[in-house]
């Protein structure tokens, strides 16, 4: 089903510092990053690079990292 708002124009954020406040802003409701960028691109036109640059990386550990922290439980 096609988005009816496609029509209507979102503000643009393009100033660093008023992006950064509008990311830490959405942060302290949000559940999770994705919810933050959901949240961004759905109400803001934004420079998607700038924003990754904002949030944290959320990289997944290492396969051998965990095996390791179970190995030395036993």
């Amino acid at each position: 089903m096609p988005n009816a708002d496609l029509v209507t124009p979102r503000p643009s954020l393009t100033h660093p510092g008023l992006l950064a406040r509008v990311v830490e802003r959405l942060g302290q409701g949000a559940g999770s990053s994705a919810d933050v960028w959901r949240q961004l691109t759905e109400n803001y036109a934004v420079d998607l690079d700038a924003v990754a640059a904002l949030l944290p990386c959320a990289e997944p550990e290492p396969l051998w990292l965990t095996a390791r922290a179970q190995t030395r439980k036993r």
